[in-house]
């Protein structure tokens, strides 16, 4: 119980003291600018779309371009955390991944767009690593919550974008700029501020309470001992059905999300004659329910396993992927605009609180290839994003049938969930590792603690 016992066994959301705190807000902040730099052209698509004469399936294909190569990304970068750490893979990948969203203004037609939206994919892989940072520094009473809250605000980047690029390119437009030249300044603006917060992260966490990777490598033989141990867990990882299974039920809530983000405003410009502003005003309430969603589905999947043990977690994940694929097929059907924000509202809701739900589990899947299961899980969103993508190239199909189609889909993926099953042993050293928290006087309970 060494290394649990320097893991944080409570939130304490005003501290920026303790590496464990350092870690949570500089990785959801991390997260937030990759998602905004991610999804920045989102809610300018009418606008480049008039200008490089996109038809509906060159559209399509942008979409898909955006979240495909995220899947190769993910898996390599999960991998990439169980041999380095997330200190110096969230400073690569955030100042290198500023520079094709600071480059995609230099696009002058469809093929050299979709080329910069397929490199800007590449920064989604940031999920990967949050999640990978927040499991190493928190306790398992309180890891559901603090993967689901760094996730969940490092999302809400996807909300913002929608409000707020609209209003930068308003900006350049105010300033004499053209709308061709608008939106290409704008999209400077998330990449520049990535680059920031690359070089904060390199100077201000550590991958682990008690150090980093290479430092403790060197000077700990306990930790030594461990990771030297964990050899030929990535080979395990990758048979664990449970893994897949997650790998399915992620591409059903956080896939879901990634797609509407990509068409939630064009959906309301072209279904209700919205202007680009009001359309993107709209849209953005899908991502804004991550202040909170993403975080009450973690927060719940770890008062489930305090209470019914880690068959408890998935019981709430399944149930909760359940009532995801209802809303969205009660969404797809609405055609006044009041009932369509309404029932949108309910199922970012129910689509942000699986996701959180889906990485309250993921830690206790295999311990000693964290990063390994984060990947391929994180990895599945981006399969089912792009699966999503290529019913949105059809001709034949309206926004609302491809909807309809991804909600039945949706409920039939929640049942997988019945596959996940922890054995005995699973069970008993995640209850031990609760016992040892009550016995150090931590936390049993998940919550949020404002520092006197």
């Amino acid at each position: 119980m060494k290394n649990l016992s320097k893991k944080a066994t409570s939130i304490d959301l005003l501290s920026f003291k303790t590496p464990q705190m350092k870690a949570f807000h500089l990785s959801w902040i991390a997260f937030f600018l990759c998602f905004f730099g991610w999804f920045g052209i989102a809610p300018l698509m009418a606008v480049v779309r008039e200008e490089l004469d996109l038809t509906k399936t060159q559209i399509g294909n942008i979409i898909i371009s955006s979240v495909a190569v995220t899947i190769v990304a993910r898996l390599f970068i999960g991998w990439l955390l169980d041999k380095i750490g997330p200190r110096i893979t969230y400073t690569y990948l955030l100042i290198l991944g500023a520079i094709p969203v600071m480059l995609i203004g230099l696009s002058s037609s469809y093929e050299s767009f979709l080329l910069f939206r397929l490199a800007i994919g590449a920064i989604g892989a940031a999920f990967v690593v949050t999640q990978y940072h927040t499991s190493v520094m928190f306790a398992s009473n309180i890891v559901g919550t603090a993967n689901a809250t760094s996730a969940g605000w490092g999302n809400l980047g996807g909300g913002v974008t929608q409000i707020v690029m609209p209003l930068f390119f308003a900006m350049f437009v105010s300033l004499g700029f053209l709308d061709f030249q608008a939106w290409r300044f704008a999209m400077v603006i998330p990449g520049v501020l990535m680059v920031i917060c690359g070089i904060l992260y390199y100077k201000h966490t550590t991958d682990f309470p008690d150090g980093n990777m290479k430092d403790l490598y060197k000077s700990d033989a306990a930790f030594r001992k461990e990771k030297e141990g964990s050899k030929g867990s990535f080979k395990k990882a990758l048979k664990d059905v449970r893994v897949w299974a997650l790998f399915l039920i992620y591409g059903a809530c956080f896939g879901i999300e990634l797609t509407i983000n990509n068409i939630a405003a064009i959906y309301y410009h072209d279904y209700f004659s919205l202007n680009l502003k009001t359309a993107g005003l709209i849209a953005g309430l899908f991502g804004i329910m991550n202040l909170f969603a993403r975080s009450t589905g973690g927060y719940f999947g770890d008062k489930a396993g305090i209470k019914w043990g880690l068959k408890g977690r998935v019981w709430l994940l399944g149930a909760v992927l359940f009532l995801e694929g209802i809303s969205l097929l009660v969404f797809s059907q609405m055609t006044v605009l009041s009932l369509a924000i309404g029932s949108m509202i309910v199922f970012s809701l129910l689509v942000q609180m699986a996701e959180g739900a889906t990485y309250s589990v993921v830690p206790f899947i295999n311990k000693k290839a964290i990063g390994t299961v984060s990947g391929i899980v994180g990895a599945g969103g981006n399969v089912g994003a792009v699966m999503a993508g290529f019913l949105f190239r059809s001709e034949n199909l309206s926004y609302p049938d491809i909807l309809w189609i991804l909600g039945i889909a949706v409920t039939v993926i929640s049942f997988t969930a019945l596959a996940i099953k922890f054995t005995v042993k699973e069970e008993e050293s995640a209850a031990t590792e609760l016992d040892f928290i009550t016995e150090s006087k931590a936390v049993l309970e998940p919550s949020f603690e404002m520092e006197k």
